[in-house]
């Protein structure tokens, strides 16, 4: 009987050390319809449950003021450790900083620094922005016209817009046209519908597409598709979204997107958030994961 009761007080003991280690982690979203955030969302929770952490993931559906209030909330419910994903903390700063107050760490995952974040595990954003330019404008031979699709709220597609303009900076031979701000949720079919417009205010004038991102490219793909199938125009993306390399395997003018590995992305978080639990401090506030251009060469399409 001695031993059964030394026994349960050692399984006790050990289950109060286990709870004790089950971090609860708030991840948070305006934008989980997209391929890109959902996937460093699934990747971020696999990895965090196999550490024994509870996640919980909240999709505002692109609704900012509902974010910062569910930021209050996981705040007040005295969560381990808040991630968010795909969002610019400077448009919740109050409430980023409200968690830091009370001693709760904020990362961010393919966004921003602010006042109160832990840090920023993210691509660097410019630097994609200038590799799909500068593959754009090379596939354009140097010159022509292009429309431009981008959605500013995003700090990440902000950079690659600034990007752009850098580079037609530099090029005054690359004219862009028209441009349209991609309503989200819903961006393969809001670009599709612009793309549609574009045709018929410009029509063989365009000759090219650059898109901040790959959903835009996608809808603009099938815009021509249907009103401008042999047309020649070259569209390039960012993120590597699966339908896109898809597309681009099966040689429609969609050409080239540039990945970002968003499991990596996901996967560093975990470790830092780690760290930062455990008492230690980030291996630094803005880490960075590499890019890639994924193309028709890189795929090994045969498109002659």
């Amino acid at each position: 009987m001695k031993r059964m009761l030394l026994t349960t007080a050692a399984l006790a003991a050990f289950a109060q050390i286990s709870t004790a280690h089950a971090e609860d982690i708030a991840v948070l979203t305006p934008y989980l319809s997209s391929v890109a955030t959902n996937e460093m969302v699934e990747t971020f929770k696999t990895d965090s449950e196999a550490k024994g952490w509870t996640v919980n993931v909240v999709d505002t559906r692109g609704d900012f003021q509902q974010l910062a209030s569910r930021v209050e909330d996981v705040t007040n419910a005295g969560a381990d450790a808040i991630v968010l994903v795909s969002v610019d903390p400077n448009q919740i700063a109050d409430q980023v900083a409200a968690a830091a107050g009370k001693d709760i760490p904020v990362f961010v995952l393919d966004g921003a620094l602010a006042d109160g974040v832990t840090a920023n595990i993210t691509t660097d954003n410019f630097a994609l922005g200038t590799i799909l330019s500068d593959y754009l404008f090379e596939a354009l031979g140097g010159e022509g016209n292009i429309v431009k699709f981008f959605h500013s709220a995003h700090p990440g597609v902000r950079q690659r817009e600034l990007a752009l303009d850098a580079a037609l900076e530099k090029n005054d031979a690359v004219k862009v046209i028209a441009e349209h701000y991609v309503q989200v949720p819903g961006p393969i079919d809001n670009a599709r519908q612009a793309m549609e417009t574009f045709i018929r205010q410009h029509g063989d004038k365009i000759d090219g597409v650059w898109a901040a991102w790959d959903e835009p490219a996608i809808g603009a793909l099938l815009a021509l598709q249907s009103d401008m199938p042999d047309a020649d125009i070259v569209i390039a993306g960012i993120d590597g979204n699966p339908q896109a390399v898809d597309l681009i395997k099966q040689c429609t003018n969609l050409a080239a997107t540039v990945r970002q590995d968003f499991p990596g992305i996901a996967s560093a978080a975990v470790g830092e958030i780690e760290t930062v639990l455990g008492g230690g401090e980030p291996s630094s506030r803005e880490i960075f994961v590499e890019a890639k251009v994924v193309d028709r060469e890189t795929l090994g399409a045969n498109c002659e």
